[in-house]
């Protein structure tokens, strides 16, 4: 309908879980700019009634996540965005290994029928073109694999500028962490879609 504003009609609060390491908690960043804080902001900010809840932990591989994926993900979400592989990519784990550590994600959020947004990572170019190729093909196989959502890399926009990542050259400043939030933003409305679709909300 004209005018319509996504999640107006929904009265309870959609739940989002953004589970990922240090680029979702906020490394080094002021509360208020880490990634779920600002992506909550902007959703709010088109009339979404929306928490997205920061399961970011500093540090985590893959296997990490899942190690922790049952009580970083509580039985209220509605929703995961999955943030996770970048540090298997820079410690330079067999990508086998984080794939099977994902995947295992991916089915426990598949059982509890929640929709998942992928947000892909790439690998360091030092590691050779053969590890990056197999490190790339993880996130659009396993989003094929479970029909979730595929945001092909979490720090598009921010590698080609210098003046959007902090002085160890990995992770996003503030004005950083903007850049993803509008950029990963229609993958994440197609989240919310889909959270809605199940709830029966019409379209």
């Amino acid at each position: 309908m004209p005018g319509k504003t996504l999640g107006a009609e929904v009265g309870r609060e959609i739940v989002i879980v953004a589970l990922g390491d240090s680029l979702t908690a906020g490394y080094q960043l002021p509360p208020l700019a880490a990634f779920p804080v600002q992506l909550e902001k902007a959703l709010r900010a088109r009339g979404v009634n929306v928490k997205v809840i920061n399961a970011g932990n500093s540090g985590d591989t893959a296997a990490d996540g899942l190690a922790r994926l049952d009580w970083a993900t509580p039985d209220n979400a509605d929703a995961v965005i999955m943030e996770l592989g970048a540090n298997d990519a820079l410690r330079g784990n067999p990508p086998a290994t984080a794939m099977q550590a994902l995947d295992a994600i991916m089915a426990k959020l598949a059982e509890r029928k929640l929709p998942v947004l992928i947000a892909g990572m790439e690998a360091p170019r030092n590691w050779g073109t053969d590890y990056q190729a197999s490190f790339h093909r993880i996130y659009p196989d396993l989003a094929a694999k479970y029909d979730a959502l595929l945001y092909p890399f979490f720090m598009d926009g921010l590698v080609e500028d210098r003046s959007l990542r902090l002085a160890d050259g990995l992770h996003p400043t503030p004005e950083g962490v903007a850049r993803i939030v509008e950029r990963i933003l229609p993958s994440v409305e197609a989240l919310i879609a889909r959270v809605e679709k199940k709830r029966g909300v019409p379209s």
